[in-house]
């Protein structure tokens, strides 16, 4: 068998959705394919469900400072397809957004489906040929400098396009689909691709009390990281509990510094709770709140200053304190002894979690190798490049999803 398009796309994630239904919508004939059972695998679970689809960051300038070395390549790009760009594409479409904490953008329905559907209904729009449940087994090129793709080979047959845009995504979340094969095509078509590595990504934990409290966030926290008792940085924002350890964006942000830190000695965070307050102000705001309530129990004026699932793991870290007796019967020392434990809450770092658990990974096609203007190889004419294979470090919040937008629709823009 084989189906000749004008423009065929490997990979049915965000930006090879949006690649597809860019080209489509100037008119191209296009073939896209998956080679999960169904689209946006990924997409699926991003943001725990709720899909941190942007950054809403206005200063463009400011934005792009968070991709490190790769800004000075962005530029032209975002110029094409910025935030706004994405905003106003998705609100057209039927999906409306809202901005939260640190600029991160949700669909207002908190449904990482709605995306998948909403890029789905693009797709059919543009009349996308989508061929899921197929994987492709190898890119077919020319020879030499220069060169063309002729053509792409799955177990049903080979597929030909006058353009080839590779939207495979990285390494993160292998089981989604996302194994690799990009990185390995384009080193087989001779292009430098940096060894990927899990960056964005949970932190494991020795202390087996965090299972107990799995699913618990902190919505505010100051983590302070050290290393052999000696201070090194400190992240301010969410942090979420888990069967293993600790995540949420505070925590993934700052897995690739932690890394480092690993290799000089034993790692200790240390969770501040309540961060704008000292140790001494918050023992008297505690004293404050006993006050009020003082014939309340202990256990239940606990859930108005901590997540009440922190609260009977507090306990155990009071020897003696019962979580049953009335406020006004806590000594000093035991609410003491809280105030520390609120303002130090410390975990031992043993490592980081794997590519399984990496929400981003860094690693891909050099950008020395891609024209960044059109996201077109500079080694072969008809091939474009896009998301998740680009060597371009991002942190948690949306940056990462706004590539794959942007590079996504530049790519189906120029194929």
């Amino acid at each position: 068998m084989s189906e000749s398009y004008e423009v065929i796309v490997i990979g049915g994630g965000a930006a090879g959705m949006m690649a597809a239904g860019r080209a489509a919508e100037r008119g191209k004939r296009v073939l896209l394919l998956e080679r999960n059972k169904r689209l946006g695998e990924k997409l699926r679970i991003s943001g725990g469900g709720r899909c941190n689809i942007i950054n809403a960051e206005p200063e463009e300038r400011k934005l792009l400072a968070r991709y490190g070395k790769a800004e000075q390549f962005l530029y032209s790009a975002f110029s094409q397809f910025g935030v706004a760009d994405t905003f106003r594409f998705f609100e057209a479409h039927g999906l409306p957004l809202k901005v939260e904490a640190t600029n991160r953008a949700f669909p207002a329905t908190e449904r990482a489906t709605d995306v998948v559907n909403t890029l789905r209904a693009y797709l059919k729009e543009g009349r996308v040929v989508v061929r899921t449940g197929a994987a492709v087994t190898a890119i077919e090129s020319g020879v030499g400098e220069s060169g063309l793709i002729r053509g792409v080979a799955t177990k049903e047959g080979t597929y030909t396009a006058d353009s080839y845009i590779l939207a495979t995504g990285g390494l993160s979340h292998p089981e989604t689909g996302s194994t690799g094969d990009g990185f390995t095509w384009l080193r087989t078509l001779g292009h430098a691709v940096e060894k990927p590595t899990p960056t964005i990504v949970p932190l494991k934990v020795r202390e087996t009390w965090v299972r107990e409290v799995a699913g618990v966030t902190i919505p505010e926290a100051k983590v302070t990281f050290f290393v052999q008792g000696k201070k090194k940085f400190s992240r301010t924002g969410p942090v979420l509990f888990t069967h293993f350890g600790v995540s949420g964006p505070t925590i993934l942000n700052a897995a690739g510094q932690v890394a480092d830190l690993l290799h000089e000695g034993t790692v200790e965070a240390r969770i501040d709770l309540y961060p704008d307050m000292d140790l001494g102000i918050l023992d008297r705001h505690l004293t404050d709140v006993f006050d009020q309530h003082k014939n309340k129990l202990l256990r239940n004026v606990l859930k108005d200053l901590v997540p009440s699932g922190l609260v009977e793991m507090l306990m155990s870290f009071v020897p003696g304190i019962d979580a049953d007796k009335k406020v006004h019967s806590v000594l000093r020392e035991e609410r003491r002894q809280l105030a520390e434990l609120l303002k130090g809450l410390t975990l031992t770092v043993d490592g980081l979690m794997g590519f399984e658990r990496a929400v981003v990974a860094d690693g891909g096609l050099t950008l020395a190798d891609i024209d960044m203007r059109t996201m077109r190889s500079k080694k072969y004419g008809n091939l474009f490049v896009t998301g998740d294979l680009l060597h371009i470090t991002r942190p948690s919040g949306g940056y990462s999803l706004q590539l794959c937008w942007t590079t996504g629709f530049v790519a189906g823009e120029n194929a």
